[in-house]
């Protein structure tokens, strides 16, 4: 019997061991496959583990800086021009409070693009939000820990560093998840992904069409001559003033010895100092108060996008032209900052726009569900002021027919030449002082033949510096210019110092290099096909600057060279005349960039209005 025992619990053993030995085996080769290629390190060790972790939060909900810690949170407070206790209220959240802090470390090494971030103690608040917009070009981290700005795009002139990266954490997590890759083993996912090529945004490809600037003058006088705006629903004695005008306008009697204007400016001088003198004798505008802030009546009065909201400000504060009662208004404002509706309805890395459009449509129901204004003319009489890059697609559809004053004037992107406005874009430094370093050098004491700085944007600036960059002592062309006050100055210095500052275009047709060119006394060579000069309708862009094409660029400096010394300093002349009409002021003054805005709006209404005889 003990002899049987003994039998069954040798097999016992035996089986056990087979057994441990089956579930060893198992083991290892799980571990093996849960080893992440080309890593070094097993990741069951406890660091490693919660780095994995973290990676898989921040791949879900992505980091952004909604508290807007220091940089970031002054920056767009003095944008708005608003007391930083008052910011939070504005935009409808509260604060995050001290407990969330994170510690952003990337430690990510040459062999992998993966960014981690680990949770410690730190000086920087966030908030968790479903995701961030990495900006193009940039790292999600680098644009949280480098960015002094939430702008969806920074100022294309100084103090930007901009780190290229082939693909971005985002774009790397889609590709990851395709279907291709997950058929591929574990240890090729990350090559595949960087082998793929990934697709080109559209403000990284030359347009598919392009239109030149004799093209553009020959558009707008077809369109003056035939009106396309939709003949209102019934009869107003205000569409009558304004059709009355047209004709004063076009009979103007000719102006001589003109003492405020410098007649070679303008497409017609005397027909523009009619149509100037009636918009202060008729225009009416009345202002929309509904919509809340900070999209609605909260203008960002520096950085990029101050044009639309110093236009709102002065709007706003105007009692010349503003109406309280509608119904005596030739024109109406929609009063909101296309800045701050990306800023408070985009949500970040979703690259959907959709929202926003939405936003606005609901806005534009509205006002037409309480008011008839809208809808007599399908918005023909209602105008907007937008500098965001967004702007043309935002007010797609619901604002079609719509006055459009817009800084990203393409062409390609539905503005409409002799009915839309080409609003300058203003680089505006100072609130309290928008006009601060203005003026340059005299000719004679340019010596610099040509100049451009700034970060590569888009297509076009990689050519311009493949062509030119250090390539010429005559040419000072150059990439993005360090951070630093310093490195501001010597950029302002070579623009006040250059006869002709280069203004290419960047992720859009429009750029405020061409402003501060004017700015500093600079003749503006612009580049940008489909680019609408700002006030088109009226200013003669050949007088004061150059306009090439960006086939170009090669010749650059022998197209420069070719221009005759008196026509350069005509040009320049030019240039120092026209620069009252690109200025702000915290009170406006006649003929000022925010008249010139305005008389525009009214210029074109008066040319495209369809009126009823009956």
């Amino acid at each position: 019997m003990f002899q049987y025992f003994r039998e069954l619990c040798h097999m016992g053993n035996q089986r056990l061991l087979f057994l441990l030995g089956a579930l060893a085996v198992n083991y290892l080769l799980f571990q093996s496959i849960l080893v992440p290629y080309e890593n070094e390190r097993a990741p069951w060790s406890s660091s490693d583990f919660n780095n994995a972790v973290m990676v898989e939060k921040v791949n879900t909900p992505i980091i952004e800086d909604v508290g807007m810690h220091n940089h970031a949170k002054s920056s767009l407070v003095s944008e708005l021009g608003v007391d930083r206790n008052d910011f939070h209220i504005l935009l409808g959240k509260k604060d995050v409070g001290k407990n969330r802090s994170l510690e952003l470390d990337n430690v990510g090494g040459s062999k992998k693009s993966s960014i981690v971030v680990l949770a410690k103690e730190s000086k920087v608040d966030f908030l968790v939000k479903p995701s961030l917009e990495p900006k193009r070009g940039i790292s999600t981290i680098s644009q949280l820990v480098k960015s002094n700005t939430i702008d969806s795009r920074e100022h294309d002139g100084v103090g930007f560093d901009a780190s290229q990266s082939s693909m971005s954490l985002t774009n790397r997590t889609r590709l990851e998840s395709s279907p291709q890759i997950k058929k591929l083993p574990a240890s090729d996912k990350s090559t595949a992904a960087n082998n793929i090529t990934v697709r080109k945004m559209r403000c990284n490809m030359p347009p598919k069409s392009r239109m030149l600037i004799q093209e553009m003058n020959h558009l707008l006088e077809r369109r003056r001559t035939s009106s396309r705006a939709m003949k209102a629903r019934w009869k107003s004695k205000l569409d009558m003033e304004i059709f009355a005008a047209r004709s004063e306008i076009e009979h103007a009697p000719t102006v001589t010895n003109d003492k405020e204007l410098y007649a070679p400016l303008f497409r017609n001088h005397s027909m523009f100092k009619r149509s100037y003198e009636l918009m202060e004798l008729t225009l009416k505008v009345y202002i929309y108060m509904e919509g809340n802030k900070p999209i609605f009546h909260q203008p960002i009065l520096k950085g990029l996008y101050a044009s639309e909201g110093w236009f709102m400000k002065l709007m706003e504060e105007n009692k010349q032209f503003v109406v309280k009662d509608p119904a005596k208004a030739h024109l109406f404002y929609m009063p909101f900052s296309s800045r701050m509706l990306e800023f408070s309805v985009y949500v970040r890395n979703s690259h959907n726009r959709t929202n926003l459009r939405q936003y606005l449509k609901e806005y534009t129901d509205k006002i037409s569900a309480k008011y008839r204004y809208f809808n007599r003319t399908g918005g023909a009489d209602h105008f907007l002021v937008a500098c965001h890059d967004w702007a043309p697609y935002e007010t797609r559809h619901h604002m079609e027919y719509c006055i459009k004053a817009l800084c990203n004037s393409d062409v390609t992107q539905g503005f409409k030449i002799g009915r839309d406005v080409s609003l300058p874009e203003t680089m505006v430094r100072s609130v309290r002082n928008p006009q601060r370093d203005l003026g340059g050098k005299p000719p004679q004491q340019r010596s610099i033949l040509a100049f451009y700085a700034g970060n590569m944007h888009g297509y076009l600036r990689s050519i311009l510096l493949k062509h030119w960059k250090e390539k010429d002592p005559d040419m000072k062309i150059f990439g993005p210019m360090p951070h630093g006050v310093a490195h501001k100055m010597n950029y302002i210095e070579h623009m006040k110092s250059s006869k002709y500052c280069i203004c290419p275009k960047g992720y859009e047709v429009n750029s405020p290099r061409v402003v501060e060119a004017i700015f500093y006394e600079c003749v503006p060579v612009i580049i940008s096909d489909n680019f609408v000069p700002p006030f088109f309708e009226v200013l003669n862009w050949d007088s004061f600057s150059l306009i090439l094409a960006e086939k170009d660029i090669p010749n650059l400096k022998q197209i420069l060279l070719s221009v005759p010394e008196e026509k350069y300093l005509k040009l320049q002349l030019g240039v120092r005349r026209v620069q009252k009409h690109f200025l702000w002021h915290t009170k406006p003054l006649k003929y000022d960039l925010f008249h010139m805005t305005l008389h525009s709006i009214w210029y074109n209404r008066v040319f495209q209005i369809n009126v009823r005889k009956k």
